[in-house]
């Protein structure tokens, strides 16, 4: 393994748990009817399946593949680093927020902050990991490819 890290979303993590003990304790001090409790079940499972998917973003890069995992690796991206044009450490807005959206960059893949690298493929799309080390990150693909 070439490069590895594991950037983790604590304060996403903080605001679903926050989040959910709110409509917990809501339930508790006014307790609603059959209707109210599945609404807020639902509302529980939700935020617990945002907790496990968007709350940690491991990339990996070996000799062959970028691979970028949310979570528990559900949602991933992998990326052949032949395919792999060029990289630069970026910083996104704020608004682009957390988990994946798409900005000018590409598909956005973020768990926390606002440091990110963006990718460049040979086929001309792009997209963007964040990261809190970007220059270490682009570092790693760099040098895979200048070898390449």
């Amino acid at each position: 393994m070439r490069y590895e890290h594991t950037q983790i979303g604590y304060l996403t993590i903080c605001a679903l748990f926050g989040a959910a003990a709110f409509v917990a304790i809501t339930g508790i001090v006014a307790p609603a009817d059959r209707h109210g409790l599945l609404i807020s079940a639902m509302i529980e499972v939700t935020l617990l399946i945002c907790a496990i998917v968007f709350t940690k973003l491991t990339i990996k890069i070996d000799d062959k593949t970028l691979r970028a995992l949310l979570g528990v690796g559900v949602i991933r991206k992998r990326v052949p680093m032949a395919e792999t044009a060029g990289c630069e450490p970026i910083r996104i807005r704020w608004w682009y927020g957390w988990g994946i959206h798409l900005t000018p960059y590409g598909w956005l893949y973020n768990v926390s902050g606002l440091d990110a690298v963006a990718i460049t493929l040979r086929n001309g799309r792009k997209f963007a990991l964040g990261t809190e080390h970007p220059h270490e990150l682009s570092a790693a693909i760099r040098s895979l490819l200048s070898r390449a």
